[in-house]
């Protein structure tokens, strides 16, 4: 889910329902960036997300330092690698319940409200589905990055089972 507008409610009673049994089923879910600023009166969408967003500072290259390149072993993601983008801070981490890919270096640039450990890419398992997140993807730039995309594509074959 990645949307422009993610202001108020998204989803309806009924299609709120049919994406916890899209998930209860075994299927998958990838957030890109503003997917975390959705859905805050729903603490399901919260855990299948991972976080809230809270607020972002203005949009400035950061370095990003990747935690498990196994995951993503053919993206060929330096081990430090500077990236532009908007980068969110976060309310109502799970932390402890997802496998954290990525994190932006708060020491990098202006603004970073995560104490020093700032997760931005993560995936987990979650009630009996699984889910992807990555808070990058603001600037259309992002979209032809190689690095992004590849991302992207490992976060989609994730979600899909592969």
């Amino acid at each position: 889910m990645n949307t422009t507008d993610t202001a108020g409610i998204l989803l309806d009673d009924a299609q709120q329902n049919a994406l916890m049994h899209f998930i209860e089923s075994g299927k998958g879910y990838v957030g890109i960036h503003a997917a975390s600023d959705a859905e805050f009166q729903w603490p399901w969408y919260n855990k299948l997300v991972g976080a809230y967003f809270k607020n972002h500072p203005k949009s400035q290259e950061a370095i990003l330092n990747v935690t498990d390149n196994n995951f993503m072993a053919d993206c060929s993601l330096p081990s430090k690698w500077k990236h532009f983008d908007e980068w969110y801070n976060y309310k109502q981490t799970h932390w402890d319940e997802v496998h954290v890919l990525l994190t932006v270096d708060e020491k990098s640039y202006s603004g970073g409200e995560n104490d020093g450990y700032h997760p931005v890419c993560w995936y987990h398992k979650y009630d009996g589905g699984r889910s992807f997140y990555v808070g990058l993807g603001h600037t259309k730039e992002s979209y032809s990055d190689r690095l992004f995309l590849n991302i992207l594509n490992w976060g989609i074959k994730y979600a899909i089972g592969e």
